[in-house]
């Protein structure tokens, strides 16, 4: 007897879509095609495309030091909720993800909390590039995080023999917050108080490509991988376009939604992130990265704060904002739009992450690979509000916006977790595993 058939669906199986049904027994695809079989349990996809599970790439869930605003639970059920099977969450924790110890703290933490599956990046700091050199069979660990410039929390690496210390010990692949903090102090006088318009002003595209240069020339010089977080300028798509190989990076979906100055105009300090969105120049060749397959990843940097610390005057208002559960209909709704293809989402949010980063049976329809699906209706329309936001910080950028096309369903091991935007069953993610 086989544990799940889900039949009827457009299935997105070796780049096209074709009408199969899929049957999984123990969490595994065990056989895609005509299936007679009979099931504990039938899924009626009809009218539906059923995807590889999901993957958000980037993701703050503020546990341990902030659970006020997040925590790994309520982060898995945002994730679910939007369509997610698995996220890679960050280590800007207080304390910092660090070392071993806490390391391990945190794989405990998440054990029968987490709705979707996980890993977790090792912080980078100063001094801890002995342990950077042995985290190749981590459990759970998806690869090294360093900020190059500063940003929520105290993981701050910035003087260039730290970060060439980071990549000459580095294991596995080094994820960057790439912005020049040298640059960063010098522009602080152009921080306008009570302004956040001021924001892309002091985190400027300078500060932007200058630290982005000096990363590639140094992963370049100790042949090690890269990948470059949240890309925001113009310079650092033409400058990146020239460095592929080693070097691989990510756009997020609110900097190919919202510009400013309309998005300061529109949501003010909410609209507060680093590195910032910028004006329509930049925005627009963000989108040719994608239109011309540029980028490797889409990550929804999903890092919420309450509204009450949102709505402090500027810059006493931290940045960042909640992305897990709207990056599918985000990007569902650029398809429709004509922006990009279901297969390029395909190799940003599932396939580009398994092989830039290990990840082991994920990623693909695939007879023996893992039992896990976002199941969309591309005709489906889906209006984003506050109330519905299943992290805590209770809201989104995007919030009265409408999406064509909706996460209907997400299946993890072989288990529906959501269906029509109700979470269900209980919480037994499982840490990724990687090659």
């Amino acid at each position: 007897m086989l544990d799940l058939i889900i039949k009827n669906g457009s299935c997105f199986i070796d780049g096209k879509l074709k009408e199969q049904d899929i049957a999984v027994q123990n969490g595994k695809i065990k056989k895609i095609g005509k299936i007679s079989e009979e099931a504990i349990e039938i899924y009626d996809a009809k009218n539906q495309t059923v995807l590889p599970g999901c993957i958000d790439t980037q993701t703050h869930f503020r546990e341990p030091g902030s659970t006020d605003t997040e925590d790994l639970n309520s982060g898995s059920r945002a994730a679910v909720v939007g369509g997610i099977t698995a996220v890679f969450e960050m280590p800007n924790t207080n304390p910092p993800t660090a070392n071993k110890i806490e390391f391990q703290k945190k794989l405990d933490l998440a054990k029968n909390r987490m709705y979707c599956n996980y890993a977790f990046y090792f912080g980078a700091t100063a001094d801890n590039a002995n342990v950077l050199a042995d985290l190749k069979s981590l459990e759970g660990c998806c690869g090294i995080k360093l900020f190059a410039g500063s940003s929520t929390g105290n993981l701050l690496v910035a003087d260039e023999k730290d970060i060439e210390k980071v990549f000459q010990n580095s294991s596995k692949v080094v994820a960057v917050h790439s912005e020049d903090e040298a640059i960063l102090n010098i522009n602080k006088k152009l921080i306008k108080k009570g302004d956040v318009h001021s924001h892309p002003v002091w985190r400027s595209d300078e500060c932007a490509i200058s630290s982005t240069r000096r990363i590639v020339r140094i992963a370049e010089r100790y042949n090690k991988k890269a990948h470059i977080l949240h890309i925001t300028t113009k310079q650092e798509i033409d400058f990146l376009s020239q460095h592929k190989g080693n070097i691989t990076f990510e756009i997020t979906p609110q900097h190919l939604t919202i510009y400013a100055p309309d998005c300061y105009d529109n949501l003010g300090s909410y609209a507060q992130m680093n590195p910032p969105i910028r004006d329509k120049s930049h925005y627009d060749r963000l989108w040719y990265a994608v239109k011309n397959n540029l980028n490797d990843t889409i990550g929804s940097d999903h890092a919420p704060h309450l509204k009450i610390n949102k709505e402090k005057e500027y810059p006493n208002s931290p940045s960042g904002m909640p992305g897990v559960q709207t990056l599918m209909p985000v990007m569902l709704n650029h398809i429709n739009n004509g922006k990009l293809t279901l297969n390029q989402l395909m190799k940003l949010v599932c396939e580009n992450p398994v092989k830039i980063f290990g990840i082991k049976n994920k990623g693909f329809i695939k007879e023996e690979f893992d039992a896990d699906f976002t199941i969309v209706d591309m005709n489906k329309t889906i209006e984003i509000k506050n109330e519905n936001i299943e992290s805590k910080c209770g809201w989104s950028p995007f919030n009265g916006y409408k999406f064509k096309g909706k996460p209907v369903s997400t299946i993890i091991a072989g288990k529906i977790k959501m269906k029509d935007g109700k979470l269900l069953g209980e919480p037994e993610g499982t840490p990724l595993e990687f090659i």
